[in-house]
This record gives C-alpha cells, structure tokens and sequence, in this order.
C-alpha cells in the first residue's frame, strides 16, 4: 500500500466533505450565533475549519516546529459571510494538495512540534501529527458545525451516508 496515495486520497475525500458543510451554512445564518457559552461561534468553528485545512496543514507540512510566546495573541479568522469562508477554504487548498504530494517518506517520519510559551504540546513524528490535528481535527469540528446547523433547523448533508435530511 502505498501510504501518501491513500493518505492524499483520504484528505481529498474528507476536504469535499468538510466544503459539503460548509455549503450547508445558511447564507443568512447569524455567524454569532453560539449554543453554549464555551462553544465557539458558529463562523469562527467555520474558520476554524479553514485554518486547520490550509494553514495549520501546511505548518505541518513544511515546519519542523511551530512555536509561540507565552505572550502571543492569535487573532482567529472569523468569516464576514458564508461566501468568505468557502473562499477562504477553497483558496487554501491546492498548496496543501501539491506540498502533500511532494512530501518525502524521510520526512513524514520526522518529528513536528508545537510549543506555546516554552511549553511542548505536540511532538510526535509528522504522519501522527497531519493524521491527529489536521484529518482528524478537521472532521471532529466538522461534526460539531452539523450539530450547529441543526440547531439553526438548517439542512445537514449527510458525511458517510446520507443524513436525515436526506432520507
């Protein structure tokens, strides 16, 4: 088997899905809206879907580490409108895409870090990383961004079959 084919296969498949969410985002949905004081906004969970599959990937991809103060303030991407955050996730993608497919096997080996105010919090080899915080993150906020549109009564397209509003 070989591992980058199906790896490239998969992120393409999930990415298509993750656009299909995103889509479903009613264009006069409130991106204020939130369910629950400790949840994120409705539009910034959609961008950080955005972030996740363009920018965290390719620090990922291309970094050996990613490391940040103790005093560093990240300003999160949160879309004006649905349109921005389609255009956002689209825009991100084909780098993402070509440096996937030119990665080497020596270097999905290597370790990657994440370190935030001189604290580790990620090191673990590149292939964990890519598969545990850009694959896997991305379809576990891409399952909240559902419950989010049901709670709003909007249509949520089904991921791995179809979904009750589709049936």
């Amino acid at each position: 088997m070989d591992f980058q084919k199906e790896l490239i296969a998969e992120y393409e498949r999930e990415t298509a899905k993750t656009r299909q969410i995103l889509e479903a985002i009613p264009a006069d949905a409130d991106l204020s809206y939130n369910p629950h004081p400790k949840s994120m906004s409705l539009g910034r969970l959609a961008g950080h879907l955005t972030d996740m599959t363009g920018d965290w990937a390719m620090h990922c991809l291309t970094l050996d580490k990613l490391e940040f103060a103790a005093d560093h303030k990240w300003d999160p991407y949160v879309p004006a409108s649905k349109e921005a955050v389609v255009h956002k996730f689209d825009e991100g993608l084909p780098l993402v895409r070509k440096t996937l497919s030119e990665l080497t096997a020596a270097r999905w080996d290597e370790n990657w870090k994440f370190i935030f105010g001189g604290q580790v919090f990620i090191d673990s080899p590149r292939h964990q990383v890519f598969r545990d915080f850009v694959m896997n993150h991305m379809v576990h906020h891409r399952a909240q961004l559902g419950v989010y549109l049901r709670l709003l009564n909007a249509r949520v397209p089904g991921a791995y079959g179809p979904s009750a509003d589709e049936m």
